[in-house]
């Protein structure tokens, strides 16, 4: 497809379409900015991966992480959002007219809000994508309520491992915490909560080398010695990679590739601001993504007033 521009002056350009992206359209959009979605190859963001959410404010009932979203992108469109599928590859933020350049299309806004998310990091192993939300995930935050009084593995030696662990610990019968190395590279304080904890079994120098089930759902996880252990749940905590590689050199970026924000979610470039998973390395939920989003939307609409 030939590149066009499709618009040639956006007051407001949201990359990014998970809850951050979808908060930031909806208060763009109330603001009477006219916002542009550009929705990337993953719509939705990672929320799209959960089977059930339980702990949004306002939804009550358990709903389908989809669900959700589908929600919050007929309410951004209600008030007045446009969305382009697209993926941008690079942007030039150095003059007072943002440019993004993407597969399909170009595109050139005043403001810019950047919300790409991050990927959860997969082993890769056997039977991992076959058993996703079907007892193997990645957030046990989102996820663990439905593993209450069962047996579940961790897979990770960092921080978020050992919280993952900790968190589980409270509400399931027993985790086990697998890690390949003699001892966890997260700090030494939640290392010993976890060693501390009745029901939380270490499975030190030992990787998993499958994950099993009866096709339907989850039943084991396969260590790579020859051991199975029954699980109804496993959270594979090795980390996230912040969808941001296209920033390099255009906004600051932290070692890990996250975008550098202040309290006002501003980054390195005038008139453009990040929320979300992109920019946030801790939390990695919906509803703090959602704030982030709307904060950014509110700071849009001042730096836009203010020229």
């Amino acid at each position: 497809m030939a590149k066009e521009e499709i618009d040639s002056h956006r007051k407001a350009v949201i990359v990014g379409c998970g809850p951050a992206g979808l908060a930031a359209a909806i208060y763009c959009a109330r603001a009477g900015l006219e916002p542009l979605v550009v929705e990337g190859s993953l719509p939705g963001g990672q929320l799209t991966e959960s089977a059930l959410v339980e702990n949004y404010p306002g939804a009550e009932n358990p709903l389908p992480g989809m669900a959700l979203v589908e929600s919050m992108r007929r309410q951004a469109e209600k008030a007045g959002a446009e969305f382009a599928m697209d993926e941008i590859q690079r942007v030039d933020f150095s003059g007072p007219v943002k440019r993004l350049y993407g597969l399909a299309s170009e595109y050139a806004a005043g403001a810019v809000a950047i919300a790409t998310g991050a990927s959860p990091r997969w082993t890769g192993l056997p039977g991992e994508k076959e058993y996703r939300r079907r007892g193997v995930g990645s957030c046990a935050v989102c996820d663990g309520a439905f593993f209450k009084g069962k047996d579940v593995a961790v897979v990770g030696g960092g921080d978020t491992a050992l919280s993952e662990a900790l968190y589980l610990s409270g509400i399931c019968r027993r985790v086990y915490l697998v890690h390949r190395r003699d001892r966890f590279r997260g700090a030494k304080t939640l290392a010993d909560r976890v060693l501390s904890s009745e029901n939380i079994e270490t499975v030190l120098n030992s990787t998993v080398a499958a994950f099993e089930g009866d096709g339907k759902k989850l039943g084991s996880i396969l260590l790579s010695g020859g051991r199975r252990i029954d699980v109804s749940g496993a959270f594979v905590a090795i980390g996230h990679e912040p969808q941001t590689a296209f920033l390099k050199g255009a906004l600051e970026l932290d070692d890990a590739g996250y975008v550098v924000v202040d309290g006002r979610r501003r980054t390195s470039a005038e008139g453009v601001f990040a929320a979300g998973d992109c920019s946030d390395p801790h939390y990695k939920q919906a509803v703090v993504a959602a704030g982030a989003g709307a904060a950014a939307a509110i700071e849009i609409e001042r730096y836009l007033n203010e020229r």
